[in-house]
């Protein structure tokens, strides 16, 4: 049976791929995830979520891997992870009352087959006080989620309305990823045994 591998640390990806899979590998790819000048936030996400999945399939050349990538896009401008505490707060400061987009790119990548799809949802956050800021940022939650905040944690409690997909939002839009392993499965059993 061929082995599954998700090129990812993050726990959250971790648990969401959970609800397609019993069984997986996690492999972190380590691919630097600075943007290329210019780029838009579709090919962005698209483009590194095929380089983790590209990078982990030289150590598991025959695995079905899943790479994803995230960012957060407010008024054009791509929000990843916060780099400081200034840097954070600019990004909750920005996302206050405002509604932004959320676009994780899904790579599904076994042998020759390549499958990528971005997802996006839209999220609306209430207005934040400059105290609300400070103390979410005191959790230490905001540090490595892109756009500085995370809909399962602490965060959730800032967003008064979601248009899409939720688990798109924490990392990894499963319906999607499901659509598009059938995919992959019917590829895979229309092409000529050895």
């Amino acid at each position: 049976m061929t082995q599954w591998v998700l090129a990812s640390s993050s726990p959250r990806r971790q648990e969401l791929l959970k609800l397609l899979l019993a069984d997986f590998e996690v492999v972190p790819s380590h691919v630097d995830e600075s943007i290329l000048g210019g780029e838009a936030p579709e090919a962005l996400v698209a483009r590194l979520a095929c380089e983790k999945a590209l990078a982990v399939q030289m150590r598991w050349p025959s695995a079905r891997i899943v790479g994803a990538d995230t960012v957060v896009v407010c008024e054009r401008e791509i929000l990843g992870k916060p780099a400081s505490n200034e840097d954070a707060w600019s990004m909750l400061r920005k996302l206050s009352g405002r509604t932004h987009q959320v676009l994780t790119g899904v790579c599904l990548l076994h042998l020759h087959t390549t499958f990528v799809e971005c997802s996006t949802t839209d999220v609306t956050f209430c207005g934040l006080t400059d105290l609300e800021i400070e103390t979410y940022l005191r959790s230490g939650e905001p540090f490595d989620k892109a756009g500085a905040y995370a809909i399962q944690g602490l965060g959730g409690r800032f967003v008064v309305k979601i248009d899409g997909c939720y688990f798109n939002v924490v990392g990894l839009p499963v319906p999607r990823l499901y659509q598009m392993m059938k995919r992959l499965d019917l590829e895979v059993s229309r092409k000529p045994r050895s």
